[in-house]
């Protein structure tokens, strides 16, 4: 079964190639992520999009629809840009900051000149004291106009970094969402295994559980599109309720959830895992809002202790070994996994 997922996998890979040769769509990670989303993420209406740009599309175009459908590489891409229009802002705010200094330097060093005119020579007329007191006013009323313009520039470099503030917070939200079912993605599941596992310990355990869906792609082939997606919209949403506020839930494959528990040992972690799976058997149905055949969805669940893993990467890659063990073991969809001798629990 295990090579059979492979092998999905692989054909996917040159489905998304082929595509892009033949609509001539630049060889960029970001435009991969937009064509490999709309092809196999489940979303009618991004593949839908795409199509009606034609045969060569342009990277705006791309661009535009992957921020529309908040596809990580394109807000990334965002994010980058808006980082830059804020130095670009600061810049200009500092050169303007440097010519007022410069203005108010050159008015002090007139006053000083004119003071030090009258000292040396107290006989000055007042035709020339005058000229050069007009002479002080023309410094000052032109840096009476620099501040002015200073000021502006001042308030709207703020409010271009207000905005630009606002919306990388935006797209860095946007960066750890899953865009189909509003949960968390695998970036931010990452750190929270990051987070976690720095304070693991048997006295402080957590762990980590994975639920995959099997044969996703069949699923949507036999059902469709948009019937698989009403079925993992419907799943998150009943596997947000089965678990505590404080819980993490993450969707970071397209077939896969992930859960985060703190403060439970293995045996609790397989209890909860049993009633997740009994949760989504009884209310799949509910859930697909497809005809009732949909229901006895198969899953696989693996789980594994964040203290028995070297760092989050192995923990994450254990828990996805208990997955696979899961998967090929249909009698035993409920897998502990750790290293040592006994690692199946």
């Amino acid at each position: 079964m295990q090579n059979t997922h492979q092998t999905g996998a692989g054909d996917d890979l040159q489905k998304i190639s082929v595509f892009m040769l033949k609509h001539q769509i630049a060889g960029l990670p970001r435009n991969f992520e937009l064509v490999h989303e709309a092809m196999t993420g489940g979303s009618p209406d991004l593949a839908r999009d795409l199509s009606a740009l034609g045969a060569r599309p342009t990277q705006s175009a791309l661009d535009q629809l992957g921020l529309r459908y908040r596809l990580p590489g394109h807000c990334g891409m965002t994010a980058t840009h808006l980082q830059a229009e804020t130095v670009k802002t600061l810049s200009r705010v500092s050169d303007q900051l440097s010519l007022g200094l410069s203005q108010k330097r050159a008015f002090t060093n007139s006053v000083e000149a004119v003071i030090r005119s009258i000292r040396d020579d107290m006989t000055i007329g007042v035709d020339q004291l005058l000229g050069e007191l007009e002479m002080l006013a023309s410094i000052g009323s032109a840096m009476v106009r620099s501040e002015t313009e200073l000021t502006s520039t001042v308030k709207e470099g703020l409010e271009d970094l207000e905005r630009a503030d606002r919306a990388l917070r935006a797209a860095q939200a946007m960066m750890t969402k899953d865009r189909l079912t509003g949960l968390p993605n695998r970036i931010s599941l990452f750190q929270t295994l990051e987070d976690l596992h720095a304070e693991a310990s048997p006295a402080h355990p957590a762990a980590l559980v994975l639920i995959e869906v099997l044969d996703l792609p069949g699923l949507q082939h036999q059902y469709g599109d948009e019937a698989v997606s009403k079925l993992v919209k419907g799943l998150a949403g009943i596997f947000r309720k089965a678990i505590k506020k404080n819980d993490v839930i993450a969707r970071i494959e397209a077939d896969t959830f992930a859960f985060v528990f703190e403060g439970i040992n293995a045996d609790e972690a397989h209890i909860i895992a049993e009633r997740l799976f009994t949760t989504a058997e009884n209310n799949l149905v509910f859930a697909s809002e497809t005809s009732h055949e949909v229901g006895g969805l198969p899953l696989a669940i693996g789980h594994a202790m964040a203290h028995e893993a070297a760092d989050p990467t192995a923990w994450l890659a254990i828990a996805k070994t208990a997955t696979i063990l899961a998967r090929q073991n249909p009698r035993q969809p409920i897998i502990g996994y750790k290293p040592g001798p006994r690692q199946v629990a």
